[in-house]
């Protein structure tokens, strides 16, 4: 592997720790390197803080090294005043001379600009080092930037023989232990959790993050209910986390609660329109046969995620098949967790 591939799959490595953390900003990982060793490194941690940049230009112990330096960066540096100070006049300002990057950044307040503002500052610039993996890494932000709406996840388990719930809808857990521990821990890693009206009713879902130890925040619960028709008790609309409750008849905000009514002629289009302009980066879908299906046959899903139980149930509601090019296989304890992308 050439040298700066080595330290640009460094660079992306450490973004993935800002993971759940950053949306709606792309994870960012960033070196300093000097003779071969490097000298900083940060990564984007938080949404509204410092970028990554600033975080490895900061960590180096000798400032003196940063004009005879090398810097790699995920995502082209920013070029203008956000939540913080564009980072390339940052790097103007310490005189780094080699600026080498993996993605430009299509966001339109900086696609290229940050680029050229290093570039006429005299900076030697280096474009598309391992720009696939960095583009991987960041796919729910350059879905977001593109497409105009959330990455979609769809999530489900289902039997051997092919069932996701039973016939008369009482609640069996089909996917083990260590496969439902697994969900909590992408809850905490996306920024909405989705369930239709059907599923609220009869699983009375929280939708939270309990059950694994590094908790990020707690994502926006989102749930259609088309005619208003679920009950109040629910824990969906207990308040203790922002829930957007997507419906035909009314809008209205109170106690963590967001009721936005929708046009029924495109609900689905305008519900995730709606959630882009949010800044709701992705969503977990966690829902019922009919919404999976619905999302599929609509082409609003960029990903499944599917268990597979090694028990057979006989006869119930059947899963839907999944689509797209199958990516990942594992076996989770028993559990087959098969990962598809569009």
């Amino acid at each position: 592997m050439h040298t700066d591939e080595i330290f640009m799959r460094r660079a992306i490595e450490i973004a993935q720790l800002g993971r759940g953390s950053v949306s709606p900003n792309p994870m960012v990982g960033c070196l300093i390197v000097h003779g071969g060793v490097i000298i900083g490194e940060g990564y984007h941690q938080c949404y509204g803080q410092a970028h990554a940049e600033v975080n490895a230009i900061n960590a180096v112990a000798n400032p003196e090294l940063l004009s005879r330096a090398t810097l790699y960066v995920t995502l082209e540096p920013c070029s203008h005043f956000g939540k913080t100070p564009p980072c390339a006049d940052l790097i103007i300002r310490h005189r780094i001379p080699k600026v080498i990057v993996a993605n430009v950044d299509i966001n339109p307040l900086v696609s290229g600009n940050g680029i050229r503002k290093l570039q006429e500052a005299g900076i030697e610039m280096q474009i598309g080092v391992m720009e696939r993996e960095a583009a991987e890494m960041n796919r729910r932000f350059f879905t977001f930037m593109r497409k105009k709406r959330p990455y979609i996840i769809l999530k489900w388990a289902e039997s051997a023989d092919g069932f996701m719930a039973s016939a008369d809808r009482r609640q069996v857990w089909i996917s083990n232990r260590f496969s439902r521990q697994l969900v909590h821990k992408w809850r905490s890693e996306e920024d909405a959790v989705l369930t239709g009206s059907g599923t609220a009713l009869h699983d009375n879902p929280r939708l939270n993050v309990r059950d694994f130890p590094l908790i990020r925040r707690q994502p926006y619960r989102v749930v259609i209910d088309r005619r208003l028709q679920l009950p109040d008790g629910l824990h969906l609309f207990d308040g203790t986390q922002p829930t957007i409750c997507y419906n035909l008849y009314r809008s209205e905000e109170q106690n963590n609660l967001i009721w936005q009514q929708l046009p029924a002629g495109n609900f689905l289009g305008a519900m995730f329109a709606d959630l882009y302009q949010r800044k709701i980066q992705s969503v977990l879908v966690e829902g019922g046969p009919q919404l999976l299906q619905t999302l599929l046959l609509t082409g609003f899903w960029d990903e499944i995620r599917l268990f597979r139980s090694a028990h057979s149930m006989g006869e119930g509601i059947a899963a839907p098949r999944p689509q797209g090019k199958l990516i990942h296989q594992e076996d989770l304890l028993g559990d087959e967790l098969l990962i598809f992308r569009r």
